[in-house]
């Protein structure tokens, strides 16, 4: 057989082949600032900047100031509100991100690299990055320029070096090319707003404005101002055309109830502010590493389906079309729905998170509020002492740190309860209707019609029959009617009511259940009955 012959069996491709997506490698990336080298240099620097502080403390001890040694081994009197609230939720803004990415990396720590036993580096690199930042609050507490010099210059050492590392690396190959770099936007915002504040009390403390000293603001007229708006008696709205408020007036109360405004007469407690931005920075890393360890996955697996998947669909017994393209396209928009959902179920989350947040800050306010002026049955069920104690104390020292490990819970959960209800809602309900084809939940409701329609005019009929033919009106008074029809009626519904009863408790459940995931971020309310709150282990933060 010739060469001709030979080209007279070859077929010619009917369709070309599918272009395979070419997936992007992205490989170790080492920055010129050595993080090994940095953090050698700045743990000594931060050693330093301590010494100075402690000789500088010891310095200007007098009998006057005997704390100013113990105020520096204290860099956040937690109970002083006079104390710059941005300061400190910066610093432990930036603490709560090197932790997350600590939980992230391969490596724990940068002194290590593939190590075996990186559980204990994890350990260790708990109480690393505390004592690394440790400084950064520490040059504040002395309200000295030089500490404040000191402030500056550490947090634009931490700050420049971090955003010439991600300048260097934008691309890592940690999970998503640019985890890394999102990841860091939270510490890159606090550590450029101390490299901002530090100059800013230094340029006051020049000029002698510095608003900083708990002296001079404890002799201001803030406090009397304060009792005076917090004691004085609110006056009584006295509505002319009725005495309760109508819906519009109760829909706004409401929504004004989840939306925090500062008031002039109110400091929010510095503790609770310092477990806001530790909130927003969790809800912020968890949504951030949701989004970008599935979406890009699925996004590659929608590019690369191709005309084979018919054919695997067929292995499984599904036939979604004849025509392979058809196939091909309904895959593909499958996938983009369940993209959709699984980002909007992200994006829900978050929303209520945040919604969540700003109501426990109003509850916060109204509650310090009512304990300021005695009123304890308005925040607890019974009657309380307010004193310290031991479980008191314990939930306070854990509260801001509860907060963020609750609300990365709340997360998790919520994502995935928003998710799987969605999915339910777009390929059962959505899909089908749009389309006008595999109506099976619809059809499984339809089948069930009589049951539907007995349980109607079940329910009709016992509310239409209480309001006109069980209670009658005498004299002003509402009383029982028809006595003999109510027993009997009540009687000859027990069995229908039993399965009312089943349909009542399947409800009761997923509304149980959506409100505790909806509310499990929160640690200002207890998720149980207030006679069980006690063993609800949120209500003890």
């Amino acid at each position: 057989m010739d060469r001709d012959a030979l080209v007279d069996y070859e077929y010619p491709d009917l369709e070309p082949l599918p272009t395979k997506v070419q997936q992007e490698i992205i490989g170790p990336c080492d920055p010129t600032a050595d993080d090994k080298l940095y953090h050698i240099s700045i743990t000594a620097i931060s050693v330093v900047i301590m010494l100075i502080l402690a000789i500088l403390a010891r310095k200007n001890w007098s009998p006057s100031k005997q704390s100013s040694v113990a105020g520096l081994f204290s860099p956040v009197n937690f109970l002083d509100h006079t104390q710059h609230k941005g300061l400190a939720g910066a610093v432990f803004g930036v603490l709560l991100c090197r932790l997350f990415g600590m939980l992230m990396s391969e490596d724990p720590l940068p002194f290590t690299a593939h190590t075996q036993h990186k559980d204990y580096w994890v350990i260790l690199g708990i109480f690393y990055y505390p004592a690394l930042y440790y400084p950064l609050l520490a040059c504040g507490t002395l309200h000295n320029k030089v500490g404040y010099v000191l402030g500056s210059l550490l947090s634009w050492t931490h700050f420049g070096v971090l955003v010439w590392q991600k300048i260097d690396c934008p691309r890592t190959p940690q999970i998503h090319k640019y985890f890394s770099l999102f990841s860091s936007f939270p510490q890159i915002a606090c550590l450029a707003f101390l490299s901002f504040q530090y100059p800013l009390m230094l340029f006051k403390g020049l000029q002698g404005t510095d608003s900083d000293n708990a002296d001079e603001d404890l002799n201001s007229s803030y406090y009397r101002d304060y009792v005076k708006e917090i004691l004085k008696k609110k006056p009584k709205k006295i509505s002319p055309s009725s005495e309760t408020p109508g819906l519009m007036q109760r829909v706004t109360d409401a929504v004004k109830s989840y939306i925090y405004t500062p008031e002039e007469a109110f400091r929010f407690p510095l503790k609770l502010s310092i477990s806001c931005v530790v909130a927003f920075i969790s809800l912020y890393q968890v949504a951030l590493l949701l989004v970008l360890s599935v979406v890009p996955t699925l996004q590659t697996a929608r590019m690369g389906v191709d005309l084979d998947i018919a054919k695997v669909l067929a292995g499984f017994k599904i036939e979604l079309s004849q025509d392979p393209h058809e196939v091909k396209r309904l895959v593909i928009y499958y996938m983009w729905c369940f993209e959709v959902c699984y980002i909007s179920s992200i994006s829900l989350s978050a929303l209520v998170n945040l919604v969540m947040l700003m109501r426990s800050m109003v509850l916060h306010r109204s509650n310090l509020k009512s304990l300021y002026r005695g009123d304890v049955f308005s925040v607890y069920s019974r009657q309380r002492r307010i004193r310290a104690s031991r479980p008191a104390l314990v939930c306070w020292m854990s509260y801001t740190s509860y907060t963020a490990a609750h609300t990365v819970t709340a997360v998790l959960i919520q994502t995935l309860v928003f998710f799987l209800s969605l999915l339910v809602a777009v390929f059962l309900v959505i899909i089908p209707v749009l389309h006008g084809q595999n109506l099976f939940l619809f059809q499984a409701l339809w089948s069930m019609w009589p049951f539907w329609l007995m349980i109607v005019l079940v329910v009709l009929m016992q509310h239409v029959c209480a309001r006109f033919f069980f209670i009658k009106k005498t004299s002003g008074t509402k009383d029982l009617d028809n006595r003999v029809k109510l027993f009997l009626m009540t009687y000859l519904l027990f069995p229908v009511s039993v399965l009312l009863g089943v349909l009542m408790s399947a409800w009761r459940l997923v509304v149980t259940a959506l409100f505790n995931i909806v509310h499990l971020g929160r640690m200002d309310i207890s998720l149980l009955n207030r006679n069980v709150e006690a063993f609800d282990p949120g209500s003890f933060g």
